[in-house]
């Protein structure tokens, strides 16, 4: 079946349609992964957009019970060069297009990832629609240009809608998912914690009747900015119990305590961004996915010290606070590319908690 994707600018890519059928709109954005797709499809980060996959080949080796990072996926749409129709692995439980025609997800293959890439990176992410119906060029140009149409709750959308628990036998850690991988809940359990996890607008007051030993801000989709209620109350944890923050949770921490994030022109999504730790010099290769950045210029009086930097552009990737215990990273230690490299990162919230708990 034929499909198209068009952009807010007009430009039209034809293609060959997989998974289900009719229209979905987003906002279009690039992951350089070569494997990995199927977190990429069940990352709540991807809420709301249209992901293209730059790696040729996609969907080699199926899909599996154990590559997901959620309970389903949350892109709105999937654009490959090449979907493999006869995947191989040991693991594999079926091929990519049973599972997005299973999960309601629009696929387009078969159109040219490079030029299309290459747009993104000039123009910076647009809006755009996957569609497998006769709908005019024109008409769909204008809806991609009319305000409104990307979601701006989307925090809201992919939380938990009620709180539940982890047991562990160790440090009692509370999580506030914001639109969290399995994979940062999985790092908590594998070192013995008891974990609770509550929905994004959980207030400061109740996580603190909880007497957690430390507070976890996981990733998430989405403006921080927009956040305004989540932001005070990681202001008013702040000083009272150790905090961690991935991602999202690393700009709702910096906007706590005064600096500003703004928007990348096309983001940083994929396996294989080198992050500088300045604390020990080494040099880490870590997941990335995420649209907005701290701007550094904004750390001054804030309270943050920066510990982690981009080596390809720069930017923020980690800050830590120079009176309360918490610091957090831009990037995924629990997406293990490296595979472990980062992994001390858990660790050295362990050792944060316990140091600040022995003190009391």
């Amino acid at each position: 079946m034929r499909a198209r994707l068009i952009l807010e600018d007009g430009t039209v890519f034809e293609g060959v349609a997989f998974g289900a059928e009719g229209e979905s709109f987003g906002e279009v954005v690039f992951n350089t992964g070569m494997t990995g797709y199927q977190e990429v499809l069940t990352d709540p980060s991807y809420y709301g957009q249209i992901v293209t996959m730059t790696f040729p080949l996609i969907g080699n080796y199926g899909v599996n019970v154990d590559d997901i990072e959620s309970a389903h996926p949350h892109v709105r749409g999937f654009v490959v060069r090449e979907w493999a129709e006869h995947p191989s692995n040991w693991r594999n439980r079926g091929d990519l297009d049973a599972y997005l025609k299973r999960n309601n997800i629009l696929g387009i293959h078969g159109i040219d990832t490079r030029m299309l890439t290459k747009k993104i990176r000039v123009r910076g992410t647009m809006a755009g629609v996957i569609t497998t119906l006769d709908t005019s060029v024109e008409e769909y140009v204008s809806k991609l240009n009319t305000d409104n149409l990307l979601p701006r709750d989307q925090v809201a959308r992919v939380t938990t809608k009620s709180t539940y628990r982890c047991p562990g036998e160790q440090r009692r850690i509370v999580a506030m998912d914001f639109g969290m991988k399995s994979g940062v809940l999985r790092s908590l359990v594998a070192r013995g914690c008891d974990v609770t996890v509550v929905p994004a607008h959980t207030s400061a007051e109740e996580i603190l009747n909880w007497e957690p030993h430390g507070v976890m801000l996981s990733n998430g989709p989405g403006d921080p900015a927009d956040l305004h209620e989540i932001i005070e109350t990681v202001r008013a944890l702040l000083g009272k119990v150790p905090i961690f923050g991935i991602c999202l949770g690393h700009q709702l921490i910096s906007l706590a305590c005064g600096a500003k994030t703004d928007r990348l022109k096309f983001g940083h999504r994929g396996a294989n961004h080198p992050v500088k730790d300045l604390l020990n010099g080494r040099c880490y290769i870590t997941s990335q996915n995420h649209g907005y950045v701290v701007v550094p210029e904004s750390l001054e009086g804030t309270g943050l010290e920066l510990t982690h930097i981009n080596q390809n552009d720069g930017s923020v990737e980690g800050v830590q606070h120079t009176k309360y215990p918490a610091f957090c990273v831009q990037y995924h230690p629990e997406a293990r590319p490296g595979p472990d490299d980062s992994d001390y990162l858990f660790d050295r919230f362990m050792d944060m908690i316990d140091k600040h708990w022995e003190a009391k």
